[in-house]
């Protein structure tokens, strides 16, 4: 089904320069062989678990949740289902995905099939490359979410097996205390994707993620290469 597949690369490429959660520190890279003086290129780098487009486990949130290296490979490679409420939200930061707007879209496309991934295009994708714009004013984080209801839904009877988004979080930025993490998703033992991007290239049902993540043992998250696959 998906030899012929056309591949989309949801991955924002990570360097010092990526946008990072306040407080985070940025990548770092530092070169240590060179071709000109060594024969080959090598650099030791250094990052935030939580960089860049990343994964999180549910360990990041539930004492004892699974690490990195124990989520099973097979839930890396799932269909995915892209609600897109960017149109609805416009520049509103503070928007949240509803449960209605779940229903909606099923009623529109179909059911998300359980086992699925679910991510959501809020349209912050557009400004991954200006801090104040992708992730307000210091101090104030504001960006859109995944709502909580719409959250339970998806764990509770759709059975989902991660979220993704094109923000800096699941939560929404004024959700201080991260209920969807720390309440819905996590306890349940979903993962989840952050700072996803071209998320406006993929149909709402149909396609297919893979996540490679590196499964760094004890780890709490990790950066990650995401691709979608579209038959």
């Amino acid at each position: 089904m998906l030899n012929n597949a056309r591949v989309v690369d949801l991955t924002i490429p990570l360097s010092s320069e990526v946008v990072m959660w306040p407080g985070a520190p940025a990548p770092e890279a530092e070169t240590l062989v060179t071709v000109a003086h060594d024969g080959f290129y090598a650099r030791r780098v250094s990052f935030f678990e939580h960089s860049g487009t990343h994964f999180d486990a549910p360990c990041h949130f539930i004492e004892g949740g699974k690490t990195v290296d124990k989520i099973p490979a097979d839930s890396l490679v799932r269909p995915i289902a892209v609600i897109d409420i960017s149109d609805r939200i416009g520049e509103d930061a503070d928007a949240v995905l509803t449960l209605e707007e779940v229903l909606a879209f099923e009623t529109l496309h179909g059911a998300i099939p359980a086992g699925a991934a679910v991510f959501l295009r809020t349209g912050w994708e557009e400004k991954n490359g200006n801090a104040i714009a992708y992730a307000g004013q210091p101090g104030d984080l504001r960006f859109p979410g995944f709502g909580v209801e719409a959250a339970q839904y998806l764990v509770s009877t759709r059975k989902v097996v991660g979220l993704g988004i094109d923000t800096l979080g699941i939560d929404s930025g004024e959700a201080v205390h991260f209920p969807v993490h720390s309440q819905v998703t996590h306890p349940a033992g979903l993962w989840h994707l952050e700072n996803l991007q071209n998320l406006k290239l993929i149909p709402p049902l149909g396609a297919w993620v893979v996540v490679g993540v590196l499964p760094l043992v004890g780890g709490s998250g990790s950066p990650a290469r995401v691709f979608a696959l579209i038959p």
